[in-house]
């Protein structure tokens, strides 16, 4: 009996050992050896995705996307309401943006715990730009509360709308603090990665004038509410350059390139990933842009832009045939065209050719889409041949072919530029502010574009164009700034709105007679914090477009317009 207690002990002294064993193997065949613990992440793993989850989006709304085609860069043909037409009755979601600011959040906490300070300056500066995204687009939003509900409290599940003016000064001081922890030289950081950073590599020093230089664009965007407070920070920064030192050269520009390896990682519409070329066909030049350009033989045109296929030529030589094909140029009959309505395009004239009942014919050599022009698709503009939804048409400028690839010296996402910085020091100079002389950062912001274009043999020549010759006017630094923010066309928005410059004309099939100003509230906002979403309603003010809204319209006034008379 004694030594089968003894083997009966010794079988149950194996099984605990075993059993213990096997749970140990468990837990460890349990954790993924590729992922990354949210505790313990080193926060350069971070510093790619929030970058690119930033500029990405904000990219891709600027430079073919419904705000593009309001500020008059660029038209579709087909799908294109909301771009062509300002059809903008549709909610809008800043989820992503939350989304992204949530990880900002985790990246600058797991810096402070690491004691990188570099980490925390970019995850500083980064929030701000979102911050100020939300705050521009929709008005009054979650923020001194926002990002707050692992915490649990009823304030933090269910934010208050912070108003516009509470944002835009808190990110101010945001940057302010950036400003300081990007101070040091780079040997005095700990743990920088120069891959991790997608936009400057690495450099504190060039983080540090990205900072200062969007407290410029900040101080300049609430300066008809706040001019008191926006003329003595731009001053101070500009008189204080060791303190605040901001963009000197394109060289500085906030941009991140495109690696090109798949669609997620490549410039928008990259024919390389998609066989049909139809997102990339369908974008085409905006009239607006292309009179101003052509106006003033501007070279950027072409490097933007394409040539027609096939340009369209109002000639005798081949009558009595009214349409004909001949060498690649697509000649008309006048008596022809008179007979069936079709008139010339005339920037002066065609919105009321167009109402008239007149068919609009472009004969230049780059022809763009007006907004509002269309009663359909936009595909048909300009009498194109081979009307189809979203593809090719011979009679209009196509995107330059450098926009079908994948990657490129010049297929950046561009968060800010040194020409931006020039024209928003010109505007403080034109209002009397002590910044240095309005004509100097006038042309700097025209010399930095064409550097930045690689156009810069043409800039003598074009400095001297009438409209482009120095005026002192606001309207020519608006236009010059509005042309330069190619690309960028959210804040060339945000310029017009408080400006209302540059001065815009439009078609009669426009869903309102006026541009949009604001993104209406997305649902999600509204079904989930519904009692501050209307707080936030309540404060905004109707205008004479908003009749079919209510309040929360993409025509309505938040506090950033209320009060200045503009853009209407």
């Amino acid at each position: 009996m004694k030594s089968k207690k003894v083997i009966y002990n010794l079988f149950l002294v194996l099984f605990v050992v075993m059993l213990g064993s096997c749970s140990k193997q468990l837990t460890e065949m349990n954790v993924n050896p590729n992922g990354v613990d949210p505790e313990t992440v080193n926060p350069n793993l971070m510093m790619a995705t929030v970058i690119s989850n930033t500029a990405a989006p904000y990219l891709s709304e600027s430079f073919d996307g419904d705000v593009a085609g309001v500020m008059q860069y660029v038209q579709k043909s087909g799908w294109s309401s909301g771009l062509n037409k300002f059809d903008w009755v549709g909610e809008r979601s800043w989820a992503g943006r939350y989304a992204t600011l949530r990880d900002l959040k985790h990246l600058y906490d797991r810096s402070v715990e690491e004691g990188m300070e570099f980490q925390q300056g970019v995850a500083i500066v980064l929030r701000a730009f979102n911050f100020g995204y939300i705050a521009d687009s929709w008005g009054d939003a979650p923020y001194t509360d926002a990002l707050n509900a692992p915490a649990g409290g009823q304030e933090d599940m269910f934010p208050a709308f912070d108003s516009q003016e509470t944002i835009y000064r808190g990110i101010i001081d945001e940057l302010k603090k950036a400003n300081d922890l990007l101070s040091k030289s780079r040997g005095e950081y700990k743990g920088i990665d120069p891959d991790a950073d997608l936009i400057y590599h690495g450099d504190p020093a060039q983080w540090r004038k990205f900072a200062n230089s969007l407290m410029l664009r900040y101080y300049m965007r609430v300066s008809s509410k706040l001019s008191d407070f926006a003329k003595k920070g731009i001053e101070e920064i500009v008189s204080n350059p060791d303190t605040y030192p901001i963009f000197t050269s394109d060289d500085d520009d906030a941009t991140m390139g495109y690696v090109g390896t798949y669609e997620g990682d490549s410039w928008p519409n990259a024919v390389a990933f998609d066989a049909s070329h139809s997102n990339f066909d369908r974008v085409q030049l905006c009239e607006g842009l292309r009179d101003v350009l052509v106006d003033f033989k501007d070279p950027r045109l072409g490097v933007w832009f394409n040539k027609v296929r096939i340009p369209i030529k109002v000639s005798t030589a081949y009558t009595p045939v009214a349409d004909t094909l001949v060498d690649g140029i697509r000649y008309l009959q006048p008596d022809s065209m008179d007979a069936r309505g079709w008139v010339v395009y005339n920037k002066d004239t065609w919105v009321a050719d167009l109402e008239a009942g007149k068919v609009l014919v472009d004969t230049m050599d780059y022809v763009g889409m007006p907004v509002g022009a269309n009663v359909g698709d936009g595909s048909e503009w300009n009498l194109n041949p081979n009307v189809i939804q979203g593809g090719f048409n011979v009679h209009c400028s196509a995107l330059a072919d450098m926009y079908k690839e994948a990657t490129g010296d010049l297929l950046k996402a561009r968060l800010m530029s040194y020409a931006e910085v020039c024209f928003i020091l010109a505007e403080a100079a034109q209002k009397g502010w002590s910044v240095g002389t309005q004509q100097e950062w006038y042309e700097k912001g025209v010399t930095a574009s064409f550097d930045t274009w690689g156009v810069s043999d043409d800039l003598s020549a074009y400095l001297s164009e009438p409209g482009v010759a120095f005026d002192g006017s606001l309207e020519q630094i608006m236009q010059q700034k509005w042309i330069a923010n190619w690309t960028v066309a959210h804040e060339a928005w945000c310029d017009w709105r408080r400006t209302g410059l540059p001065h815009f004309t439009f078609g009669p099939t426009v869903r309102r007679d006026a541009m949009p100003i604001r993104y209406r509230y997305g649902s999600d906002e509204k079904n989930r914090n519904n009692a501050n979403y209307l707080k936030a309603v309540e404060k905004l003010e109707e205008t004479p477009f908003t009749a079919q809204d209510g309040k929360d319209s993409s025509w309505s006034r938040f506090w950033l317009l209320q009060g200045t008379g503009k853009p209407y």
